[in-house]
């Protein structure tokens, strides 16, 4: 069984999907998202390394942002369409594959520092940040309990 990771933009405290999967061979990232018919919102790939990527083959448009070293949004596209070929970037690690709208849905951003994790991993991070934090972030996303 093919292991599944999250990705979680930390600057925005939001998910952008539960379900990637690491394409971290030649094979794997050759194949990519190839011969799917369409991409489930629960699923992601993340091509390790990749300076960019294209759409052959695909039938249905992706969302993709670009990764450095220190998996820190250097670009996005937002619904690149099937049969093209994204910019290449220089700079750039690895490229985060997504369905479509999950940009939008997450507020992700240049700049915006993600984890992409276990889901064994997330749980630690989540536990192992101070209370306090997590109290002032439950506040600003819920402003009617500080009353």
């Amino acid at each position: 069984m093919k292991r599944s990771f999250y990705a979680f933009n930390v600057a925005r405290q939001s998910f952008i999907n539960l379900g990637v999967a690491v394409a971290d061979t030649p094979f794997a990232r050759l194949r990519g998202l190839i011969g799917k018919m369409q991409i489930r919102s629960d699923e992601a790939i993340w091509v390790v390394p990749s300076r960019g990527i294209h759409t052959f083959g695909l039938m249905f448009p992706i969302d993709v942002i670009y990764l450095d070293a220190k998996l820190r949004v250097i670009a996005i596209l937002e619904d690149l369409g099937p049969l093209r070929i994204a910019p290449i970037r220089w700079h750039c690690a690895s490229v985060l594959e997504l369905p479509s709208r999950s940009i939008c849905s997450s507020g992700t951003q240049v700049g915006d520092q993600l984890i992409i994790c276990s889901p064994e991993e997330m749980e630690r991070y989540w536990t192992s940040r101070p209370q306090e934090e997590q109290d002032k972030e439950g506040r600003e996303k819920n402003p009617r309990s500080n009353r």
